[in-house]
């Protein structure tokens, strides 16, 4: 439920933490006059949430200060205290240099120190990193958040200065939409096992797109008819065994009456055709040729000045062209028909060049027919007839090679229509669902949201809105936004101290939502005050103390000179709610009591 106790097995360098039920505070006074005015003071206030973050067995990172300064703190061992549902505690034992096997023991009373206790003594001993965290998530037992593990929504109560940047896509969430958004729904009040199922049918359905995206590409253009291609297979085989039958029978009678009907018919009519069609072509080029090379202008200035001379009687003053700009227009036309000619010929030479091949092809088919025709000798016929007929049966091979992939092809588009389908019926689903959420003013949803509005404009007297929608594909978008007077958005929410108000106010709205169910009941909020004004200051730490008082613990870190105004007589926090005391004044002044690193 909370975090009881943080300390470690060097008290004199790392001291004990001892957690408060309600309302925690980490402290940083900056003495030094010099230090006034810098961004970071490298005290530690931050990294007390990491070491938190650690306890709950975050996974190795080496970028995370433990592993990346590892000569500083390898010899460290840390104990995490949490106190559980049932008013129990368990200490989790973690080091440094064997971060991956834990310890735990189970105890009723708080605040001990088992940094000397034998292994013997505790419950379990070296337990295997992945096995801990669900031994981890038993103990806690967050029911709440099932079928999701305790840590995927922890950095909701852990955020750091990376975490505000946005209300709902934590720093720690993959970038994968999936990842993170149906168990953001879940601690909303929405059917998230709705956005499970959608989020795997895309996939499904994007997998199957790109398999039969794969099959297109390898049919290359090919015919994707299984129709079709089972009637060519038909007809490829009633000929294999026609030729096989006069293999067999060593008789080519029929072959050669084919084989004349197939040269009169297809061959020689064919020839006859193209061999036409390459006259007119090669009469028409002649023409284009020649035309071409009438390089002269279509126009006779002498003709034209005897027309002007009288035409100049019968309209006077109408014509303006002299000369010259008609010979300049009769030569643009003869430059345009000369283009037109040009690409003609291009066409004309390009169907020669076709038909030429064609006629090359057809003339040694003939050569070959004429050759099987006039041949006496049955051994040669015999062996061309084989020849044909392994060519056919490669086929025939190959015709059924693509009608497996067509027939797959045609069972992915099935499966593609069935996939869209229940897609859509999802996302029905879904904007039903979230339709139903946000009318009923009881549900889940709805309480978070007058919260999350409730803490903002207790802070900042100004209304503020979470909604969530249903976008064009199905996904949910949330959104935690300023309203003005009349309701619309703003941009205040922009602003980094507005965006961190919003990232707090939306934690302890789903926290306090949440009270009566088996959820995480804290949150550490570092930096809490930074950049908000005074006024604002005072309201926000009245919202958090009304929170503590609800039953949820608090811890927050700021810096003395982000306090609001208060006289000596009247501090703003009492003794017991600062846990942790910080300077700037030598190396006693840090969280660990060594040097920077």
């Amino acid at each position: 439920m909370k975090p009881s106790k943080l300390y470690s097995n060097r008290p004199a360098t790392f001291a004990p933490v001892e957690f408060q039920p309600e309302l925690n505070v980490v402290l940083a006074e900056i003495r030094l006059p010099e230090n006034r005015d810098r961004d970071t003071h490298n005290l530690g206030k931050t990294t007390l949430g990491r070491l938190l973050d650690f306890g709950f067995l975050a996974g190795r990172d080496a970028k995370f200060f433990l592993f990346k300064h590892l000569d500083r703190f390898e010899e460290f061992v840390f104990f995490l205290e949490i106190e559980l549902f049932d008013s129990t505690y368990v200490t989790v034992r973690r080091s440094v240099a064997e971060a991956s096997k834990i310890a735990f023991k189970k105890h009723a009373a708080r605040h001990q120190d088992f940094s000397t206790l034998p292994d013997l003594e505790w419950d379990h001993v070296d337990v295997p990193f992945d096995r801990a965290k669900e031994l981890l998530d038993s103990l806690l037992d967050w029911r709440a958040l099932k079928p999701w593990h305790y840590r995927k929504g922890l950095g909701y109560f852990l955020r750091s200065q990376e975490d505000f940047r946005d209300v709902f896509h934590l720093r720690k969430f993959a970038n994968s939409h999936a990842d993170w958004k149906p168990f953001l729904a879940h601690i909303l009040g929405f059917d998230a096992e709705l956005l499970v199922q959608h989020y795997a049918k895309e996939d499904a359905l994007k997998e199957k797109e790109q398999k039969a995206s794969t099959i297109r590409q390898e049919l290359g253009g090919e015919i994707e008819d299984a129709g079709k291609i089972d009637g060519l297979l038909l007809l490829k085989r009633q000929e294999v065994d026609k030729k096989q039958k006069l293999l067999d029978a060593f008789d080519f009678r029929s072959q050669d009456k084919a084989d004349t009907k197939q040269l009169v018919d297809q061959v020689d009519e064919r020839i006859a055709e193209l061999n036409q069609r390459r006259y007119s072509l090669s009469h028409s080029r002649k023409k284009v040729i020649a035309s071409l090379e009438e390089d002269q202008i279509l126009f006779n200035p002498d003709d034209a000045s005897e027309l002007f001379r009288e035409a100049g009687v019968l309209f006077s003053g109408q014509i303006k062209r002299d000369f010259q700009q008609l010979i300049a227009f009769n030569k643009a036309i003869t430059e345009e028909r000369r283009g037109y000619l040009v690409e003609e010929r291009a066409e004309i030479e390009a169907e020669l060049k076709t038909i030429n091949a064609e006629l090359n092809s057809l003339g040694r088919r003939r050569s070959e027919l004429l050759a099987f025709l006039s041949s006496t000798d049955s051994f040669a016929k015999y062996k061309h007839l084989s020849g044909e007929l392994v060519t056919l049966r490669a086929d025939i091979e190959s015709l059924e090679r693509q009608r497996e992939f067509v027939h797959r092809l045609q069972q992915l588009r099935t499966d593609i229509r069935t996939l869209a389908e229940e897609k859509t019926h999802l996302q029905a689903a879904i904007e039903a669902d979230v339709e139903a959420k946000n009318a009923d003013e009881g549900s889940l949803f709805s309480r978070i949201r007058l919260f999350f509005n409730e803490i903002v404009e207790d802070v900042i007297d100004q209304k503020a809105l979470l909604s969530v929608v249903v976008n064009q594909a199905g996904h949910l978008d949330f959104r935690a936004e300023l309203l003005d007077d009349a309701g619309n958005a703003t941009s205040a929410d922009r602003g980094f101290s507005y965006k961190k108000l919003l990232c707090i106010a939306f934690d302890l709205a789903v926290l306090r939502a949440h009270l009566d169910d088996a959820f995480p009941r804290f949150a550490f909020h570092d930096g809490v005050f930074e950049s908000l004004d005074d006024r604002k200051k005072e309201n926000l730490l009245g919202v958090i103390r009304r929170y503590t008082a609800l039953g949820l613990q608090s811890i927050i870190t700021l810096i003395d000179s982000d306090l609001p105004p208060r006289a000596e007589s009247e501090p703003v926090f009492d003794s017991s709610e600062i846990v942790v005391s910080l300077h700037d004044e030598g190396d006693s002044g840090r969280l660990f009591k060594m040097k920077a690193w």
